[in-house]
Protein backbone atom coordinates (compact mmCIF):
# COMPACT_ATOMS: atom_id res chain seq x y z
CA UNK A 1 0.00 0.00 0.00
CA UNK A 2 1.21 3.24 -0.71
CA UNK A 3 1.76 6.11 1.54
CA UNK A 4 -1.11 8.42 -0.28
CA UNK A 5 -3.22 5.66 -0.59
CA UNK A 6 -2.81 5.08 3.44
CA UNK A 7 -3.64 9.27 4.20
CA UNK A 8 -6.64 9.15 2.09
CA UNK A 9 -7.85 5.96 3.84
CA UNK A 10 -6.80 7.74 7.34
CA UNK A 11 -8.15 10.92 6.31
CA UNK A 12 -11.82 9.52 5.97
CA UNK A 13 -11.70 7.11 9.01
CA UNK A 14 -10.67 10.13 10.91
CA UNK A 15 -13.63 12.48 9.18
CA UNK A 16 -15.79 9.89 10.55
CA UNK A 17 -14.60 10.69 14.03
CA UNK A 18 -14.88 14.52 13.77
CA UNK A 19 -17.76 14.22 12.29
CA UNK A 20 -19.29 12.05 15.57
CA UNK A 21 -18.19 15.43 17.72
CA UNK A 22 -20.34 17.21 15.65
CA UNK A 23 -23.25 15.31 15.95
CA UNK A 24 -22.37 15.54 20.07
CA UNK A 25 -22.41 19.19 19.24
CA UNK A 26 -25.74 19.96 17.61
CA UNK A 27 -28.43 21.19 19.62
CA UNK A 28 -31.37 20.91 16.87
CA UNK A 29 -32.97 17.87 15.46
CA UNK A 30 -32.62 19.21 11.48
CA UNK A 31 -29.05 19.87 11.96
CA UNK A 32 -28.39 17.06 13.53
CA UNK A 33 -30.03 14.86 11.28
CA UNK A 34 -28.23 16.52 8.38
CA UNK A 35 -24.81 16.20 10.04
CA UNK A 36 -25.62 12.59 10.24
CA UNK A 37 -26.08 12.49 6.30
CA UNK A 38 -22.42 13.61 6.26
CA UNK A 39 -21.30 11.02 8.41
CA UNK A 40 -22.87 8.29 5.90
CA UNK A 41 -21.47 9.94 2.60
CA UNK A 42 -17.62 10.00 4.85
CA UNK A 43 -18.57 6.30 5.70
CA UNK A 44 -19.70 5.48 2.05
CA UNK A 45 -16.09 6.92 1.15
CA UNK A 46 -14.41 5.02 3.36
CA UNK A 47 -15.68 1.83 2.49
CA UNK A 48 -15.47 2.66 -1.02
CA UNK A 49 -11.57 3.77 -0.93
CA UNK A 50 -10.94 0.21 1.65
CA UNK A 51 -12.78 -1.76 -1.99
CA UNK A 52 -10.38 -0.13 -3.77
CA UNK A 53 -6.90 -0.17 -1.54
CA UNK A 54 -8.02 -4.27 -0.69
CA UNK A 55 -9.30 -4.74 -4.22
CA UNK A 56 -12.30 -6.40 -2.71
CA UNK A 57 -15.30 -5.73 -5.01
CA UNK A 58 -18.18 -6.91 -3.20
CA UNK A 59 -17.69 -3.65 -0.65
CA UNK A 60 -18.50 -1.43 -2.98
CA UNK A 61 -22.03 -2.68 -2.35
CA UNK A 62 -21.44 -1.94 0.97
CA UNK A 63 -20.90 1.60 0.31
CA UNK A 64 -23.65 1.99 -1.85
CA UNK A 65 -25.75 1.14 1.05
CA UNK A 66 -25.04 3.33 3.32
CA UNK A 67 -24.71 6.35 0.82
CA UNK A 68 -28.33 5.47 -0.62
CA UNK A 69 -29.84 4.22 2.56
CA UNK A 70 -28.13 6.27 5.23
CA UNK A 71 -27.01 9.32 3.41
CA UNK A 72 -30.26 9.97 1.29
CA UNK A 73 -33.21 7.55 2.57
CA UNK A 74 -33.27 7.50 6.10
CA UNK A 75 -32.34 11.66 6.66
CA UNK A 76 -35.16 12.06 4.15
CA UNK A 77 -37.51 9.71 6.58
CA UNK A 78 -36.52 11.07 9.56
CA UNK A 79 -36.80 14.97 8.39
CA UNK A 80 -40.67 13.74 7.26
CA UNK A 81 -41.09 12.44 10.81
CA UNK A 82 -40.08 15.76 12.72
CA UNK A 83 -42.12 17.63 10.40
CA UNK A 84 -45.11 15.70 11.39
CA UNK A 85 -44.50 15.55 14.52
CA UNK A 86 -44.23 18.88 14.74
CA UNK A 87 -40.39 18.67 16.62
CA UNK A 88 -38.38 21.57 15.59
CA UNK A 89 -37.25 22.73 18.49
CA UNK A 90 -33.92 22.26 20.29
CA UNK A 91 -33.04 18.93 21.50
CA UNK A 92 -33.12 18.33 25.43
CA UNK A 93 -29.28 16.77 26.68
CA UNK A 94 -29.14 15.33 29.93
CA UNK A 95 -25.72 17.44 29.95
CA UNK A 96 -24.49 20.89 28.73
CA UNK A 97 -22.69 20.76 25.32
CA UNK A 98 -19.22 21.54 26.89
CA UNK A 99 -19.35 18.81 29.40
CA UNK A 100 -20.67 16.32 26.68
CA UNK A 101 -17.84 17.53 23.96
CA UNK A 102 -15.25 17.11 26.79
CA UNK A 103 -16.18 13.39 27.69
CA UNK A 104 -16.65 12.48 23.47
CA UNK A 105 -12.42 13.74 23.40
CA UNK A 106 -12.09 11.48 26.11
CA UNK A 107 -13.66 8.98 24.95
CA UNK A 108 -11.81 9.38 21.74
CA UNK A 109 -8.27 9.60 23.29
CA UNK A 110 -8.81 6.29 25.53
CA UNK A 111 -10.24 4.68 22.06
CA UNK A 112 -6.88 5.37 20.53
CA UNK A 113 -4.47 4.03 23.71
CA UNK A 114 -6.86 1.41 24.20
CA UNK A 115 -6.98 -0.08 20.40
CA UNK A 116 -3.31 0.62 19.14
CA UNK A 117 -2.08 -1.23 22.64
CA UNK A 118 -4.29 -3.93 21.64
CA UNK A 119 -3.69 -4.72 17.92
CA UNK A 120 0.27 -4.34 18.10
CA UNK A 121 0.45 -7.19 15.78
CA UNK A 122 -2.11 -6.23 13.51
CA UNK A 123 -1.18 -4.17 9.78
CA UNK A 124 -0.97 -0.35 10.46
CA UNK A 125 -3.83 0.58 8.64
CA UNK A 126 -5.97 -2.48 10.15
CA UNK A 127 -5.02 -1.14 13.68
CA UNK A 128 -5.86 2.87 13.25
CA UNK A 129 -9.50 1.60 11.72
CA UNK A 130 -10.07 0.21 14.84
CA UNK A 131 -9.51 2.95 16.69
CA UNK A 132 -11.39 5.54 14.93
CA UNK A 133 -14.20 2.66 14.34
CA UNK A 134 -13.94 2.56 18.07
CA UNK A 135 -14.46 5.88 19.10
CA UNK A 136 -17.33 6.20 16.50
CA UNK A 137 -19.01 3.66 18.24
CA UNK A 138 -18.33 5.18 21.68
CA UNK A 139 -19.54 8.64 20.79
CA UNK A 140 -22.76 6.78 19.80
CA UNK A 141 -23.36 5.63 22.90
CA UNK A 142 -22.56 8.85 24.30
CA UNK A 143 -25.13 10.88 21.96
CA UNK A 144 -27.34 8.05 23.20
CA UNK A 145 -27.03 8.41 27.10
CA UNK A 146 -26.72 12.44 26.81
CA UNK A 147 -29.91 13.15 24.59
CA UNK A 148 -33.36 12.90 25.86
CA UNK A 149 -35.10 12.98 22.30
CA UNK A 150 -35.90 9.73 20.78
CA UNK A 151 -35.06 11.04 17.32
CA UNK A 152 -31.64 11.88 19.06
CA UNK A 153 -31.65 8.21 20.60
CA UNK A 154 -32.32 6.78 16.89
CA UNK A 155 -29.86 9.00 15.59
CA UNK A 156 -27.07 7.79 18.27
CA UNK A 157 -28.35 4.31 17.48
CA UNK A 158 -27.09 4.59 13.74
CA UNK A 159 -24.53 6.29 14.24
CA UNK A 160 -22.72 3.41 16.63
CA UNK A 161 -23.72 1.20 13.51
CA UNK A 162 -21.61 3.48 11.17
CA UNK A 163 -18.62 2.63 13.89
CA UNK A 164 -19.50 -0.90 13.53
CA UNK A 165 -19.06 -1.13 9.75
CA UNK A 166 -16.31 0.89 9.46
CA UNK A 167 -14.58 -1.85 11.61
CA UNK A 168 -15.33 -4.38 9.89
CA UNK A 169 -14.31 -3.30 6.28
CA UNK A 170 -10.77 -1.74 7.98
CA UNK A 171 -10.33 -5.04 9.09
CA UNK A 172 -10.80 -6.66 5.62
CA UNK A 173 -14.74 -6.77 5.38
CA UNK A 174 -16.77 -9.12 6.18
CA UNK A 175 -18.73 -11.62 3.78
CA UNK A 176 -21.66 -9.84 1.93
CA UNK A 177 -24.33 -11.62 3.24
CA UNK A 178 -23.77 -10.42 6.40
CA UNK A 179 -23.50 -6.91 5.06
CA UNK A 180 -26.54 -7.14 2.85
CA UNK A 181 -28.16 -9.06 6.26
CA UNK A 182 -26.94 -5.93 8.69
CA UNK A 183 -28.02 -3.32 6.52
CA UNK A 184 -31.63 -4.63 6.23
CA UNK A 185 -32.32 -5.31 9.89
CA UNK A 186 -30.95 -1.51 10.46
CA UNK A 187 -33.35 -0.65 7.67
CA UNK A 188 -36.28 -2.70 9.61
CA UNK A 189 -35.25 -1.49 12.88
CA UNK A 190 -35.63 2.31 11.82
CA UNK A 191 -39.09 1.31 10.36
CA UNK A 192 -40.06 0.02 13.47
CA UNK A 193 -38.38 2.75 15.50
CA UNK A 194 -40.24 5.15 13.37
CA UNK A 195 -43.39 3.88 14.49
CA UNK A 196 -42.62 3.80 18.15
CA UNK A 197 -41.93 7.53 18.08
CA UNK A 198 -45.17 8.49 16.27
CA UNK A 199 -46.67 5.98 19.40
CA UNK A 200 -44.86 7.80 22.16
CA UNK A 201 -46.20 11.23 20.39
CA UNK A 202 -49.53 10.01 20.52
CA UNK A 203 -49.70 8.95 23.81
CA UNK A 204 -47.74 11.54 25.68
CA UNK A 205 -47.65 14.11 23.40
CA UNK A 206 -43.89 14.07 23.03
CA UNK A 207 -41.22 12.65 22.19
CA UNK A 208 -39.05 13.33 25.21
CA UNK A 209 -38.11 9.96 26.32
CA UNK A 210 -38.28 11.30 30.22
CA UNK A 211 -42.29 11.13 29.48
CA UNK A 212 -42.15 7.26 30.37
CA UNK A 213 -40.30 8.00 33.41
CA UNK A 214 -43.00 9.87 34.66
CA UNK A 215 -45.60 7.39 33.65
CA UNK A 216 -44.02 4.24 35.27
CA UNK A 217 -44.00 6.91 37.99
CA UNK A 218 -40.49 7.41 38.59
CA UNK A 219 -40.99 10.96 38.82
CA UNK A 220 -43.43 12.97 40.11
Amino acid sequence: MSGLQFDIAHLLAGGLVLISLLMLYQDRLTALINVFAAQAITLSLSVAWQAFIQHAPHLYITAAIALVFKAMVIPIALHQIIKRLGVHREIDQVVGVGPTMLAGVGLVALSLAVMLRVTEASDRLGREDLAFALSVVLLGLLMMVTRRNAVGLVIGFMSLENGLVLAATGAKGMPLVVEISVAFSVLIAFIVIGIFLFRIRERFETVDVTALDRFRGERQ
